[in-house]
């Protein structure tokens, strides 16, 4: 199985996280990608983020189709960090081809994640084009460190067999939605939203 995990805190989830797990499920042929809704982002303070039910709601509104999964899975496991949530799911299913996937705006500040070296080691990375962060990522010290990794867009669809270190940058139509924007709007704004549900992801993978 090609599974694509996509990491975040989804604070909230907006179209542009939508565009980068379809374009990623398009381009590399994942049969699920896993939307893994952070408790906590540690590089953030914990007043700038929503409580986990509304933002693993968000996520289930936007995570439509089939194969796309939201789950609690480092909530429920404990881990704070992506490298350890990474070991986590490819100790359990040691049969399975993950992806790591991220937009363009985190590849620019990839470096600065722990561990991040041990991620671009342990499993495939394809970063799918945000706004804002083209040229900057592009040039980002995980991208330079890599560049001898780097698997060109037309050879894309092979990366979830290929083993690690091996990375892809995907270009694609780019939507200009953001968690930030969508935070200053609700502040403006605060009886436009509707209250938000949680669910149960039962049998899932993750």
């Amino acid at each position: 199985m090609r599974v694509g995990l996509f990491g975040g805190s989804f604070n909230p989830a907006h179209d542009g996280h939508a565009h980068v797990a379809e374009t990623a499920m398009s381009r590399l042929g994942l049969e699920r990608v896993i939307w893994l809704v952070s408790p906590q982002n540690p590089l953030k303070g914990r007043q700038e983020t929503a409580p986990l039910e509304g933002r693993m709601a968000s996520a289930r509104a936007l995570a439509k189709g089939p194969g796309m999964i939201v789950s609690d899975f480092e909530t429920r496991i404990g881990t704070a960090w992506t490298v350890d949530t990474l070991r986590a799911l490819k100790a359990r299913h040691p049969g399975v081809h993950f992806v790591w996937l991220m937009g363009s705006d985190n590849l620019a500040s990839f470096h600065r994640w722990r561990g991040w070296t041990d991620i671009m080691r342990m499993m495939p990375v394809a970063v799918i084009a945000r706004p804002g962060s083209l040229l900057e990522s592009r040039s980002a010290p995980a991208a330079r460190r890599f560049a001898s990794d780097r698997v060109s867009e037309t050879e894309a669809r092979r990366l979830p067999d290929m083993a690690a270190p091996a990375w892809t940058y995907l270009t694609a139509p780019l939507n200009l939605s953001s968690s930030t924007a969508l935070r200053a709007k609700a502040r403006v704004e605060p009886d436009s939203a509707a209250p938000l549900e949680s669910g149960d992801l039962g049998g899932h993978l993750c």
